[in-house]
């Protein structure tokens, strides 16, 4: 008992600490590495090392298998951005219309993002808008719909975003299944604060007082950069086949893409000295190592906790109080727009197994999209909010007063949305 308290109380310091990073100056990736060591390290006091040891073991094993999932992904997105492959999105925007971009952009980031993470699907599009449009509220406001959309179109496909990933490697929901039952209330969630933002004065009376920009020109794509972007997409596209084909885990999958387009690479460069920075060693130094590393600290502080039975507890609680269980995914995704959703679904995991809740049930899916949109709600909600805020120098504030009601109401559409194809299938 004792034990769950000091648990408990490590990792709720470990947590504020984390959430006030900025402030504190400390590196969020650090203080996760810390509280997953004090955590088994706590947790061995009371057991006998060598259950600890198998508990860990178990643990690392499921953690390291989203780690290798997201250096390789993020790998291979990197790459692809070298060779500029991304151009391919970029010139198919030409439209100047206020309202027809805000639709153009939110969508383009919405498939976007349903085979890339948030994350890299917010740095490519808000470095889009700044060669389409001056700095402007209204620029803010289309970042703030790339947020919303990367986020949506996260939640409806295994690849799109870290938690449906999760989900996915640990085989709480499959990827025909999700992509069937979520694409829709993903949609309805971007749709209705698109429709919404429309009405604004930010984008009704833009282009009235202010002249149009031309078009900046997009820097040249990198030799052989179409072969790149269509091999480094493929080989994302691949991994859900490769799954079924095989019966393998996904990260094989993606280190099979890696492999193959590290041999390409290697192949359209050989020889030239000064491509060295287009090869793949190169990309490894660019990834977001300190990303994967939070990750790894989360997850490993959240299987601690799991261990010592500290998750099955507020399962049970939450049973006996809320039995509905679409309103506890609801409140998860609530939370979510206050803390991350990393740690979030990774406790859901915890407190919640397949005996209890099925593969593909009503509850995974929920989760699935109440964790992945409800970040949206807050800029510091989510990885691609975060990015946003930082590049577009965007304040709490200002994205709490002009975007969270529509963010809220594209959230409960969504939610609304679900239940009720669920429950009345058409």
């Amino acid at each position: 008992m004792i034990q769950n308290i000091v648990m408990a109380l490590l990792f709720g310091i470990g947590y504020v600490l984390i959430i006030f990073e900025e402030s504190l100056s400390f590196n969020k990736s650090g203080i996760a590495l810390l509280m997953a060591v004090s955590l088994w390290v706590v947790r061995s006091i009371e057991t006998s090392v060598e259950i600890v040891t198998l508990e860990l073991q178990h643990a690392t094993s499921e953690v390291s298998q989203i780690v290798f999932y997201m250096l390789g992904a993020m790998t291979i997105v990197e790459i692809i951005d070298a060779h500029q492959g991304f151009k391919l999105v970029t010139d198919c925007i030409t439209s100047r219309k206020p309202k027809i971009l805000l639709w153009v952009i939110g969508f383009a980031t919405f498939f976007l993002s349903s085979v890339l993470d948030n994350l890299t699907s917010t740095i490519v599009m808000v470095s889009l808008l700044r060669r389409l449009i001056p700095p402007s509220e209204y620029r803010k406001l289309l970042g703030a719909v790339v947020v919303i959309a990367a986020n949506a179109g996260g939640a409806w496909t295994p690849i799109g975003d870290v938690t449906t990933t999760m989900l996915w490697i640990h085989g709480h929901i499959s990827t025909f299944s999700t992509i069937k039952n979520l694409f829709l209330p993903s949609a309805i969630s971007l749709v209705v604060p698109l429709a919404l933002m429309s009405l604004t004065s930010e984008v009704h009376g833009m282009g009235l007082n202010t002249p149009p920009t031309p078009l900046l020109a997009y820097d040249r794509s990198a030799p052989r950069g179409k072969l790149v972007f269509g091999v480094g997409f493929g080989a994302l596209l691949f991994i859900p086949l490769f799954k079924s084909l095989t019966g393998l885990p996904p990260y094989m999958g993606i280190l099979l893409g890696l492999g193959v387009i590290w041999i390409l690479t290697d192949v359209i460069h050989y020889g030239d000295l000064e491509r060295q920075h287009l090869k793949l060693p190169h990309a490894l130094s660019r990834i977001d190592s300190q990303g994967a590393l939070f990750f790894l600290g989360i997850l490993l502080s959240m299987s601690s906790l799991d261990a010592a039975g500290i998750l099955k507890v507020i399962a049970n609680y939450l049973d006996a109080h809320i039995a509905n269980v679409e309103l506890i995914a609801s409140i998860i995704g609530v939370v979510s727009a206050i803390i991350d959703n990393v740690p979030l679904v990774a406790a859901t995991m915890g407190m919640y197994d397949l005996s209890t809740f099925p593969q593909d049930s009503e509850f995974w899916q929920l989760i699935s999209f109440c964790a992945g949109t409800g970040g949206s709600m807050l800029i510091t909600g989510s990885a691609a909010g975060v990015i946003f805020m930082s590049m577009e120098k965007v304040n709490f504030f200002w994205y709490f007063r002009k975007v969270s009601g529509f963010a809220f109401a594209g959230f409960t559409a969504g939610i609304m949305t679900y239940l009720a194809v669920h429950n009345f299938p058409l």
